[in-house]
């Protein structure tokens, strides 16, 4: 999950970037701010890894507080005028929205964080396998054995090559024991094996499941991060 701050002087432009965020598996907003100040505070006190801000406030502007960061989080700048962007740039911010921000644009600076905190990431060893609890019984299950992964409210479905494991617990508490050198999340309800893909077809993913092709679809928010791996050749 990454952990994201708004800030923004502007009510209605605050409510636009919740209702986006809510919208994103990946984002967990820690705080809405009408302030950089108030924000400030926060930034001092939590640990953040994206803070999404407006330029123009008054008393301290997104800049400003960007400036003031000993160590600030990766930085998506929001504002009405284009002639800030290249002073958000120097920051190296992830990226400068124009406001009125549409959906997609907004989803593609959070694919672009994203990917950045992702290969900051160091690479823990991979043991290859792990344990779920089902049946009443822990069961070890090998990376390799592993189709795809299914959710269905707080339960998870773990399609292997030959059966499947039911377990109760969510996809996101799954999602953080997987290697993401082999799992991929490509949508709310589902996470593939990306090494047992057989094709990928717009906005589904094709893969061999008992001796049949199986579609599984790939959600909006999802679509940059495969198109990366496909394009790095990592299929």
């Amino acid at each position: 999950m990454i952990k994201t701050i708004i800030v923004d002087d502007e009510p209605l432009a605050l409510e636009i970037l919740q209702t986006y965020i809510e919208q994103l598996d990946d984002l967990e907003l820690i705080a809405s701010c009408n302030n950089a100040f108030e924000a400030n505070k926060i930034l001092q006190s939590q640990e953040v890894d994206l803070l999404i801000t407006d330029i123009q406030m008054p008393q301290l502007t997104g800049i400003e507080l960007v400036k003031s960061l000993n160590n600030p989080p990766l930085v998506i700048f929001t504002t009405a005028y284009e002639n800030y962007a290249v002073e958000g740039f120097e920051l190296e911010a992830v990226d400068y929205l124009l406001k009125p921000i549409p959906m997609d644009r907004f989803m593609k600076a959070i694919n672009k964080a994203s990917d950045i905190l992702i290969n900051r990431k160091p690479k823990s060893e991979d043991d290859g396998y792990f344990f779920v609890k089902a049946d009443k019984k822990l069961i070890k299950l090998a990376h390799e054995e592993i189709l795809f992964i299914e959710g269905l409210k707080d339960y998870v479905i773990i399609k292997k090559i030959d059966g499947r494991v039911i377990s109760l617990q969510t996809m996101k508490s799954l999602e953080e024991k997987l290697p993401e050198e082999t799992f991929l999340r490509i949508h709310r309800s589902y996470i593939i094996n990306i090494k047992k893909i057989h094709a990928v077809m717009g906005n589904v993913v094709e893969m061999e499941v008992d001796g049949k092709m199986k579609h599984i679809p790939v959600g909006k928010s999802y679509r940059d991060r495969l198109q990366n791996i496909i394009d790095e050749n990592k299929l």
